[in-house]
């Protein structure tokens, strides 16, 4: 039997002071999977519709990780195989989605996210591409320390490639070798030329949708991440369940590879 709103609410105040007393993530990275089953489960005639509600969801989940105080997430929005292997219609209603989202939800006066954005701008369509740079223009100046990471078109592969190559652009200006800039690299200068440069790294990423698999998410990036996979759609994924990985995050003996 499904509980009643009174007891919901008690049980998500007991998870969120029992998640309060513990350690939290500076960072959350979010796959938010399962979009196009959650709305043939819920018999919408277009599964491409949810991908309109688990937009909008977003929203909802960053006032949890505002509520507990997490200052910086990045949120899996579209990959690059997305865009190569959905079908055009699927990725046209996708685009106008995000174009939606970020300019109504995201990029408003009173924003108290800002903005950042991770993928090939390029390979999205121009109107695409417009809005999310302006949402980055309009929250530039957003003082409140909270940071959202807009993951579209993006491929955890490709971002080590293309960092590794302005690395290497950056030595040849400089007038060195390419034996000169192998033999010095280090991890730093591949770090500096990653998308998400200057933010710390995720302490945990979250998947819904019961798959345990990081689909070229921050390969680089969450290197020492905790995992949690919930089972629940996307758009299904409750306050309860996010403080449950929280809770997850706390309980867990952090080693960083060692």
């Amino acid at each position: 039997m499904t509980p009643g709103p009174l007891l919901y609410a008690l049980y998500s105040r007991r998870l969120r002071r029992q998640v309060m007393a513990g350690p939290l993530p500076a960072h959350v990275g979010l796959v938010m999977d399962g979009n196009r089953r959650w709305a043939r489960e819920m018999g919408l005639a277009n599964p491409s519709l949810g991908h309109r509600y688990g937009a909008e969801h977003a929203e909802d989940v960053l006032s949890w990780c505002e509520a507990v105080g997490i200052r910086h997430v990045t949120v899996f929005v579209c990959s690059t195989e997305n865009l190569q292997r959905r079908g055009d219609a699927e990725v046209a209603f996708l685009m106008q989605v995000i174009e939606q989202v970020v300019s109504d939800r995201l990029a408003r006066p009173d924003a108290r996210w800002q903005v950042h954005l991770a993928g090939m701008l390029d390979a999205l369509p121009d109107s695409t591409a417009r809005v999310l740079k302006d949402a980055v223009e309009t929250t530039r100046t957003v003082t409140t320390g909270f940071h959202v990471t807009l993951a579209v078109g993006y491929g955890g592969r490709q971002e080590v490639i293309e960092a590794l190559r302005e690395h290497l652009y950056e030595r040849a200006e400089a007038g060195d070798s390419l034996a000169d800039a192998a033999a010095s690299l280090r991890m730093d200068d591949i770090a500096r030329h990653l998308y998400t440069a200057g933010q710390p790294d995720p302490d945990l990423v979250i998947r819904t949708s019961g798959e345990q698999r990081m689909s070229n998410f921050l390969l680089w990036q969450s290197a020492y991440s905790e995992l949690y996979f919930c089972e629940a759609y996307w758009p299904a994924f409750r306050e309860i369940d996010f403080l449950r990985a929280l809770r997850s995050f706390a309980a867990r003996g952090r080693r960083h590879g060692a």
